[in-house]
């Protein structure tokens, strides 16, 4: 995924543009596909960016809950999925989540700094909580996984082939794998975006790999045997294992900055989903798009917010019928990012290899060499995010990923045919761009 960014962040130079995945797709297609391929990845990216909010906020409200588990607290009819109480109980503190992030949304631009910044630090300190206190705890309560365990011992609960068992393990990274093209989507409100902007995908991607490969390896030192882990009945097992390590207030602080830091996630992807929704409205691929691509005095789109907040509550409302309805829905969230992120580096391969070269972050001699292993990289990502997780297969067990994938792209294509050119991403559009990517000098 480093050179996934890198190769991103080449083309996020050229063209810092807000709502700039899909227009670094189509102009990584040429002329030719550009409007194509500018229609596929900007239904894409909007239904990913619009679902991971929703499912971020449940990820919260889940924090929250599992604090009953910990005290022992009895919930009507129980706690589990197939309680229609607990649901709504769900349903409820998420949407109550969704509403604090889509809130800060509504503050002053000067305010925004501050809430990146604050959440950095929750995230920090998050980190080097666990990196300090998790294990003095897990040393005096039930002691460390061995060596041994960590790095050799496998555990088949899933009845796949034991390789693509193997394999699916890349669904534990799944939220860390996206989401790094976030900075160049508010390109176009950055100071020397062609540089700043591109720097904040690479960096990004890096601290997110480095910071979470130190977590993976931390985690599997300090989690129980897998007979504890599976006797855990909380939505977030890990509230549980900070109380079985840092004792039931040590656990209540933890889950206190985990669920502050979700909350500041969510903020900042609305922030930058927010963008990209604004984008693809302005240039009139969305219903409503006269609405909705239009921004308040001080230049913010607060219409896009509003519609990434409609979106998302109706989202959570799925929890209600049924858990797995939501499940389903959320799960296909990091799926068209994915296959984005696999689409453009084949679209450069093949089809622009020489273009974009006004970049800063030129890739120079090891271009070609990058876009096919980010190409053939993000294909392995995204066929793991659509694979059953189970096997055999049942209706059960299926993962309808991949039929919310085809019905978005459908959507997408069906857009292409029937919008006219006229309105969106005109050919001479594409040129001027393309154009301007090759030859632009910086103010």
């Amino acid at each position: 995924m480093f050179i996934t960014a890198a190769v991103l962040a080449e083309i996020c130079s050229a063209l810092p543009l807000s709502g700039s995945i899909y227009i670094w797709a189509a102009e990584s297609a040429g002329p030719k596909y550009a409007r194509l391929v500018g229609f596929i990845v900007a239904w894409w990216a909007c239904t990913a960016w619009m679902t991971f909010t929703a499912s971020n906020c449940q990820a919260t409200a889940n924090f929250i809950v599992s604090q009953m588990a910990v005290w022992d607290v009895n919930f009507p009819g129980g706690v589990g999925n197939d309680n229609i109480q607990w649901r709504a109980l769900i349903w409820g503190i998420s949407e109550l989540m969704l509403l604090l992030s889509v809130a800060m949304n509504y503050l002053p631009p000067r305010l925004y700094s501050f809430v990146f910044k604050f959440s950095v630090g929750l995230m920090m300190l998050d980190f080097f909580l666990c990196l300090i206190w998790l294990p003095i705890g897990v040393s005096k309560t039930y002691g460390f996984r061995s060596a041994k365990e960590v790095f050799t011992m496998t555990y088949n609960g899933t009845g796949a082939p034991p390789a693509w068992n193997w394999i699916l393990s890349f669904l534990f990274t799944a939220g860390t794998l996206t989401g790094f093209d976030a900075s160049g989507h508010i390109a176009e409100e950055t100071m020397n975006a062609s540089v700043t902007a591109a720097k904040g995908i690479l960096s990004s991607a890096i601290a997110t790999g480095v910071l979470g490969f130190a977590t993976t390896i931390l985690f599997l030192f300090c989690t129980p045997d897998l007979d504890t882990v599976f006797s855990l009945n909380a939505p977030q097992p890990f509230v549980q294992i900070y109380a079985l390590a840092l004792g039931k207030n040590g656990s209540i602080f933890m889950t206190i900055i985990a669920v502050l830091g979700l909350i500041m996630n969510s903020t900042v992807a609305i922030v930058a989903s927010s963008r990209l929704v604004f984008a693809v409205a302005r240039d009139g691929v969305l219903p409503l798009s006269r609405w909705v691509g239009c921004v308040d005095s001080k230049g913010q789109p607060r219409n896009a917010v509003t519609v990434i907040y409609i979106f998302a509550a109706l989202l959570l409302c799925t929890i209600l019928p049924s858990q797995v309805a939501f499940t389903s829905l959320v799960s296909a969230g990091a799926v068209p990012t994915i296959a984005a992120y696999a689409l453009i580096p084949l679209l450069r391969l093949t089809m622009t290899p020489n273009h974009f070269q006004s970049s800063h972050f030129r890739l120079g001699k090891y271009a070609k060499p990058f876009y096919l292993c980010a190409a053939l990289f993000n294909t392995l990502i995204f066929a793991v995010d659509i694979s059953p997780f189970y096997f055999p297969v049942t209706a059960d067990t299926f993962n309808f990923a991949v039929v919310i994938f085809i019905a978005i792209t459908i959507f997408a294509v069906s857009s292409w045919y029937l919008i006219p050119e006229e309105k969106w991403l005109r050919r001479e559009q594409v040129l001027q761009a393309m154009r301007a990517s090759e030859g632009h000098e910086e103010d």
